[in-house]
Parts: structure tokens; C-alpha cells; sequence
């Protein structure tokens, strides 16, 4: 959960904050930017069978919504899905230093981009060292009951980190 205003961010911890939170003003809170690449806003805006997250994707206007696809290198688009490797590419593009994803593949991929990472639950993390006043793990468990997977390592880590 590094420190740092600037963020760009992948499709799944924008669903999962939704799911923990019921919207993204977290986000706001915690970053002066938080940049969703085109491929990122396409994948929300698709909502899956359900529409999930839209409704609040639309409503966080905070967000910087970039309105053209990302010309990304072969390797990443060879490796990744086309959030991830549009969110590692956005970063170098734009010499943001922090991304923002949960899948270990894409986490890996970035490290060896050089890049700084932090998830979901560093999100929730920093907000709660922040100040922000909620209950970890309801936030949790909230997340875990619309479909969000995390690993009881995870959990338990960021439960500790939390001082929960």
C-alpha cells in the first residue's frame, strides 16, 4: 500500500471496492488522480450479465476516464488480459508509478516493469491508517458475498495490517 497521489487502476479492485464499499469515493480520499485506461472503462461498462458496479462507476466523475485505447506492447497484451496490460502500459505511457491490480500474473508483469503496486485490500488498508471508519472485515466479507475472491492468506494479512 504504497504512498503516493497519483494511480492507475484495473477493472477487478474497481469492482471490488464497489462490492466492499457500495461506491469509489475512497479512491477519491486517498489519490489526487486515479487514471482508469479506456480498456478498464469498456470492461466496467460491459457489467457482466448483472450491470454491477456500473451505476457507480458512472456516478464516480473523480475518476480520469481516458477515451482512447492504449497502442500496447505485444508482450503484455501476449501475457495479459487487456485491462492489466492496458493498466501496466498507461503507467509507463504516462511515468505513473503505482498501479493498482489483484491478479498475481499482472502484479508480477509490473514488478518487472518496474513498477510499484498495491491492491484492493491495500486500498482498504491505507483508508484504514488513513482514518477512514470502517470495519475491515465486514468490508470483507461484503465483497467475499458479491463474488470477490480473496485467499484466507490475504485476508489474514490484511486483517493484521489493518489491526484488526
Amino acid at each position: 500500500m504504497p504512498k503516493t497521489d497519483t494511480i492507475v487502476i484495473n477493472t477487478g479492485p474497481i469492482l471490488a471496492i464497489i462490492a466492499g464499499f457500495g461506491e469509489l469515493d475512497v479512491l477519491k480520499s486517498l489519490y489526487k488522480r486515479v487514471l482508469v485506461p479506456y480498456e478498464v472503462c469498456m470492461e466496467v461498462l460491459a457489467g457482466g450479465s448483472t450491470g454491477f458496479g456500473v451505476r457507480e462507476f458512472n456516478d464516480a466523475n473523480f475518476l480520469i476516464k481516458l477515451d482512447k485505447p492504449r497502442i500496447i506492447q505485444s508482450y503484455l497484451k501476449n501475457s495479459l488480459d487487456l485491462g492489466e496490460s492496458s493498466v501496466i502500459q498507461t503507467a509507463l505511457d504516462e511515468r505513473i508509478q503505482t498501479v493498482c491490480i489483484d491478479e498475481a500474473l499482472g502484479r508480477r508483469i509490473a514488478r518487472l516493469n518496474g513498477l510499484t503496486l498495491t491492491g484492493t485490500l491495500g486500498i482498504m488498508i491505507r483508508a484504514k491508517k488513513e482514518g477512514h471508519s470502517f470495519t475491515l472485515r465486514e468490508t470483507i466479507d461484503q465483497m467475499q458475498s458479491q463474488g470477490v475472491r480473496l485467499s484466507e492468506r490475504i485476508i489474514s494479512f490484511a486483517l493484521k495490517q489493518a489491526g484488526e
